[in-house]
């Protein structure tokens, strides 16, 4: 998605960031659960855009855009309760959630 994209969505919720794994047991669960998750975040109404995308094996680039914060709430609170989050509540996570032009700075689950 690029930004002429994000410009026509003003409510858009955007969380950008990095998924950091400790171990090559944390890789193991992320690659044994992500599929599965990703498919049900696309799935999700209000999703515009999500990705994840390795950068090396222990890291992960995360990229998300909602319509608005009605649809980002609903895809964390799914997030939260899904296999994906219980098994990878342990894994670190920097990321920075962007919502209708003001930056909340890190986000929890996703």
């Amino acid at each position: 998605m690029d930004l002429e994209q994000d410009a026509s969505h003003p409510g858009m919720v955007r969380l950008s960031g990095t998924l950091i794994c400790a171990s090559q047991e944390e890789c193991e669960i992320v690659r044994a659960h992500l599929p599965e998750h990703i498919s049900l975040t696309r799935a999700e109404p209000g999703c515009l855009f999500f990705a994840v995308i390795p950068i090396d094996a222990m890291t992960w680039r995360v990229e998300e855009r909602f319509i608005d914060s009605l649809a980002f709430a609903a895809h964390q609170a799914r997030t939260k309760a899904s296999a994906w989050g219980t098994k990878t509540a342990a894994i670190r996570r920097d990321y920075a959630i962007i919502a209708a032009d003001r930056s909340s700075g890190p986000a929890g689950r996703d």
